[in-house]
């Protein structure tokens, strides 16, 4: 369908999602700095996205960067990596993937400099592949939790513009269609990004899904007139006891879901979990700036002056999710033992 993002040799192209639904148009990053800076600007965005185009980034500032000796490479490549690790700081997908460059690295050191450049490259479409091909997997077990006919609600965007391609959440939806089954999605708008009414409603109008986009304050509304069958999202980091942080918004979703007793389920790859912390509390909530509150497309909506907050996540407690979906399978709590196994797990 598209390319959220591609490797061109000397360059990466991302889609550019701040002008989607209106264009559809890539912006082509010739260096490092350019990735990272899309990453900053939310060019790119979703966690397992956000960490492929950084294991993109560095293997093309690798590739760029001219040192007459292995230890000016070696100071290069980690200034590259410190440069990507500090672009955004709740997706714990950004950190994995830059950790697993540098193992990538360290392991091919000994070769030289050119061996190390080729295997970088390699190891990020290495990523870039496996990414479809979990989600892929995750959409397969999340599907069987999906009725036919069902009526689904989403927040934000969880779908191959989130990802290297298919989706987690929308995964999970595209498979339960190819399964046969007949599907409908509420797509929350989601302010004030509005991934959810320029970016999910654009994906699934696209693949001929029914939806329907609906603002974010209307969520409880349907759920109360049982208009909703369940909820199915992603997730930017998982907490070793459930907790999930998800795109601001989610945790007053997972409330609602839990009042009217649906089922709420949250898909992420395990390079979303972070078995490390032992709950959302530890989660770090990024900050993004009041224009994206104050403005529209670049018109004021706001009054001048006005203070604002903007946290671009929130923490949903582990006992309002009823179900965790990965590539493994399907978790449900307590999840401590199964999602500390299965991060440690290499395959399936």
């Amino acid at each position: 369908m598209f390319d959220t993002l591609r490797w061109e040799g000397d360059a990466v192209a991302l889609i550019d999602q701040r002008v989607l639904p209106l264009k559809e148009e890539y912006l082509i990053c010739r260096s490092a700095e350019e990735v990272a800076q899309a990453i900053v600007d939310m060019v790119v965005r979703g966690a397992p996205a956000i960490g492929v185009a950084a294991a993109l980034g560095i293997a093309l500032g690798a590739r760029q960067v001219d040192a007459g000796t292995p230890l000016a490479f070696r100071s290069a490549f980690e200034a590259i990596c410190e440069r990507m690790s500090k672009t955004r700081p709740t997706a714990v997908n950004l950190f994995w993937a830059v950790e697993r460059m540098k193992k990538r690295y360290e392991a091919l050191a000994p070769e030289g400099t050119a061996a190390v450049k080729r295997g970088l490259e390699e190891e990020a479409l290495r990523m870039q592949r496996e990414d479809v091909e979990i989600n892929r997997r995750m959409g397969r077990h999340g599907a069987a939790l999906v009725p036919d006919g069902a009526r689904i609600l989403t927040h934000c965007n969880a779908g191959a513009l989130a990802t290297a391609g298919y989706g987690t959440a929308l995964g999970v939806v595209r498979a339960a269609v190819e399964a046969g089954k007949k599907v409908e999605v509420f797509a929350d708008e989601t302010r004030p990004f509005l991934q959810g009414a320029r970016l999910t409603a654009w994906e699934l109008a696209k693949d001929n899904i029914p939806v329907t986009l609906i603002t974010d304050n209307m969520a409880g509304h349907l759920m109360s007139r049982g208009r909703i069958d369940l909820v199915v999202l992603g997730a930017d980091r998982i907490a070793a006891n459930g907790d999930v942080a998800n795109k601001i918004g989610t945790y007053s979703v997972a409330v609602l879901a839990h009042e009217n007793e649906i089922p709420f389920y949250a898909v992420a790859p395990t390079s979303t979990f972070d078995v490390s912390i032992p709950d959302g509390s530890h989660i770090p909530i990024e900050e993004r700036g009041p224009e994206e509150v104050t403005h529209l497309r670049g018109q004021r909506i706001a009054p001048e002056g006005v203070k604002v907050l903007n946290p671009a996540f929130d923490v949903t407690p582990h006992r309002y999710v009823t179900a965790i979906v990965c590539e493994k399978g399907v978790a449900r709590d307590p999840f401590k033992e199964t999602l500390t196994r299965w991060a440690f797990e290499d395959e399936p």
